[in-house]
């Protein structure tokens, strides 16, 4: 963090004012370092500093050899305290959600996979492969697991479609009440198999294990969400 009143700071600033002004709109590639050094009065480390200011915050994304540009705003806006679905989320955010199915596949658990749900070893479960969109844009990737036993044997995998938690509600009479979840950074080019070229490969995963109230695991997810198009948030207080 710049020191306040330091010239990196000034610089970081001016930037953000002319940022939220609109002068700068989202997307937009900024001046070069030798304009912005000429705008500001100050050497071209000194703009790159503050250039990773405000990358630090995600005002801005820098693409070597290309430019730096004012980041998007997130297309999708959730707390993370609350035990929302996707698609919940995004609809409460005025936006259309839609889902595509990469894969559904029975399958057996793995040893992590089975100690996360509280199974034994020989337990299987339904695999699903999901691309979230909201708006048609894609927003995550998520890979989840359901077990059997909430998935009833027998059952076609093509049973399950759109939202986990209505399928869980609607035609199983389950309801997810709490989930233990850890949030990681991730960058990977392995994660989105039809990732529009060029697309930022960092993501925020939300790895999480959904319980009923009677802590009986539901649904274990591990989704891969977006960096700049689905932020999270939590509140805080003393």
């Amino acid at each position: 963090m710049a020191k306040p009143g330091s010239r990196v700071a000034l610089v970081a600033d001016g930037l953000r004012s002319a940022i939220r002004s609109g002068e700068f709109a989202e997307g937009v590639r900024l001046p070069t370092e030798a304009q912005l050094s000429g705008r500001f009065g100050v050497s071209r480390p000194t703009v790159r500093a503050a250039l990773r200011e405000l990358e630090t915050v995600s005002l801005v994304h820098t693409q070597h050899g290309v430019g730096t540009f004012v980041a998007e705003r997130p297309t999708v806006t959730a707390g993370l305290e609350r035990l929302d679905s996707i698609t919940e989320s995004i609809r409460s955010m005025g936006r259309e959600p839609g889902m595509t199915y990469k894969a559904s596949v029975l399958r057996p658990l793995l040893p992590d996979e089975a100690e996360k749900l509280g199974l034994s070893g020989d337990a299987q479960a339904l695999e699903l492969r999901r691309t979230i969109l909201a708006d048609g844009e894609i927003v995550a990737y998520s890979y989840d697991l359901m077990p059997v036993g909430v998935f009833p044997e027998g059952e076609d995998p093509a049973a399950v479609q759109g939202s986990l938690f209505a399928y869980l509600r609607e035609r199983r009479d389950l309801h997810p009440h709490h989930a233990v979840a850890e949030v990681h950074a991730v960058q990977s080019d392995r994660i989105g198999w039809d990732a529009p070229a060029g697309r930022s490969k960092l993501y925020v995963l939300l790895d999480q294990v959904h319980f009923d109230r009677a802590d009986r695991a539901l649904l274990y997810s591990r989704t891969y969400f977006l960096e700049g198009r689905y932020a999270f948030t939590i509140r805080r207080s003393s």
